[in-house]
């Protein structure tokens, strides 16, 4: 196989390794895909480098994506400034796929922030609600250990935060895929970059409006954890609870549909309406949910009752009628089977957390 080309097949099956999450570093996917292609008998300086790699990823954002990557890119970067104008007193700088217009489904904000205390970022971000999680790695890299600390943040989009001390704010960071230094902007070059790049855009509009936006996934869990303290009757649920129910239901509508975002939204949320009103909880938890769901996610909700009544043989003709003339028809008869089968006692199920973690991802991926 002549070189150029083999270099070409092996840069293709490295990116969609890449672009798919198969792997996350540019070395590890190189080698598996010189292994695919050629079984890995591939001389070293027949390999693609990072950049070609990159461009075959973006080349398959560009494809699968479409327009929905340039207005996420957009949105992302209203979110980074929104996030960095927290972080004001610690110097922040955006650094990564966002900064560079390289995003792709799933990538996340990627921050610099400087400071000698940890917690002082953790408290700016308590002090505005944000959920988040620090992760410290330790790194051995050509015989040098160094020492890292990511603050994530779950949010509308997903951030990793690293912080460094705080005498590193002007040390030169440099790529690790052309060996140049970094693209990174201040809040101040960001927003010189959003009114170059969106012109048409009203920058503190676009900022307040993310600002007063609220995050389904936080009213998802707000709903979620009281369940926790509703107690089923032992009857019909001997699993005890409605939320460990609620779990079990999502973990076997996992296993069935692991894609379906709004199938999987529904087997979630399907009870969240006991925590509020035992006497209808099918009404109340729509009513709660009006606004933060899809049309179809509602409407599973909305019948998962009538369907174990169909599957008992108490629904009506009519009714039965009116919803097998629905394209969700089956979906709906595949939610009340987990409705039924989870409630079981002792099972495996994800936490709240967990769960929700695995719909925003979801989300992610099917908005682009």
């Amino acid at each position: 196989m002549a070189c150029d080309k083999l270099r070409r097949r092996i840069a293709w099956e490295a990116a969609r390794l890449m672009y798919t999450r198969e792997e996350a570093e540019y070395f590890r996917a190189k080698m598996k895909a010189s292994r695919r292609v050629c079984s890995g008998d591939v001389k070293p300086r027949d390999l693609p480098s990072n950049r070609e790699i990159r461009d075959q990823v973006q080349a398959m954002a560009r494809m699968h994506e479409g327009e929905h990557r340039t207005e996420n890119l957009r949105q992302m970067r209203i979110e980074a400034l929104r996030m960095m104008r927290i972080l004001r007193l610690f110097r922040p700088r955006l650094i990564g796929s966002v900064m560079t217009g390289h995003v792709r489904q799933g990538s996340d904000i990627d921050l610099h922030v400087f400071s000698d205390s940890t917690e002082a970022v953790c408290a700016a971000l308590d002090e505005e609600g944000v959920s988040y999680d620090v992760e410290r790695k330790r790194v051995l890299k050509q015989g040098e250990e160094r020492h890292f600390t990511h603050v994530h943040v779950t949010d509308r989009f997903v951030f990793e935060l690293t912080v460094y001390a705080a005498d590193k704010a002007h040390y030169v960071f440099k790529s690790s895929i052309t060996g140049k230094a970094i693209q990174r902007a201040s809040i101040a070059e960001l927003e010189q970059l959003l009114q170059r790049e969106y012109p048409d855009m009203a920058l503190e509009q676009a900022v307040l409006e993310v600002e007063n936006a609220v995050d389904p996934f936080q009213i998802y869990e707000m709903l979620l954890l009281p369940l926790e303290r509703v107690k089923e009757s032992r009857e019909h649920h001997p699993e005890g609870d409605v939320l460990y129910h609620s779990l079990q239901v999502f973990e076997l509508a996992r296993r069935e549909l692991p894609y379906d975002e709004e199938f999987l939204t529904a087997a979630l949320l399907h009870d969240v309406g006991k925590g509020i009103d035992r006497g209808d909880h099918t009404a109340a938890g729509l009513e709660a949910l009006e606004g933060f769901i899809t049309p179809r996610c509602a409407w599973l909700i909305e019948h998962h009752m009538e369907a174990h009544a169909l599957t008992d043989g108490t629904l009506g003709v009519r009714a039965r009628r009116r919803l097998e003339a629905s394209d969700d028809f089956d979906d709906l008869l595949l939610l009340a089977q987990c409705d039924d089968q989870g409630r079981q006692w002792g099972v495996e199920v994800p936490d709240v957390e967990d769960a929700l973690e695995y719909l925003r991802e979801l989300a992610a991926m099917c908005n682009g």
